[in-house]
């Protein structure tokens, strides 16, 4: 008989293909170039309520050391109330908090947009009581990332 976590990794798996299979990382293909798709995704995220803590361009980094990286931004967002009900549930929580989302353009040209599963997260801190904040969570960086890359 399977346990509960286990049924639950398994209709994820299911829903979310290898995105979930990548160590909890769901990757979403944009039709915009990393720079537009890293502006639709901030103008969404501020449209929803959420905090845009930073962005990050991790190619101008490189390009400061005289390195080359394809286009790559990281942007890190959050919602408090979202973040304390988590954190509630187990603190350590904080660490993979506020959320974070990389805009980045792969080997073959394709921008991409990537951020942690909530559920990994849940699994990761042992999170158990909270899950209608993860399924809540969940549906809105599926519709979020959906919005900024579609």
């Amino acid at each position: 008989m399977m346990r509960l976590p286990a049924v639950i990794a398994l209709a994820l798996l299911t829903a979310f293909g290898p995105a979930l299979a990548s160590h909890g990382i769901v990757t979403v293909q944009s039709g915009f170039s990393v720079e537009e798709t890293a502006d639709r995704l901030e103008a969404v995220l501020e449209r929803k309520g959420m905090t845009v803590f930073n962005r990050i361009d991790h190619a101008a980094a490189a390009g400061a050391i005289g390195q080359d990286l394809r286009p790559t931004v990281l942007i890190i967002f959050g919602n408090p109330k979202v973040g304390t009900a988590l954190m509630q549930c187990s603190q350590t929580a904080g660490i993979d908090l506020p959320l974070k989302a990389l805009v980045w353009r792969d080997a073959d040209g394709l921008v991409k947009l990537s951020y942690n599963h909530p559920q990994f997260l849940a699994d990761r801190h042992g999170i158990i009581a909270c899950g209608d904040v993860i399924e809540r969570m969940t549906g809105a960086l599926k519709a979020i990332t959906a919005e900024a890359t579609q």
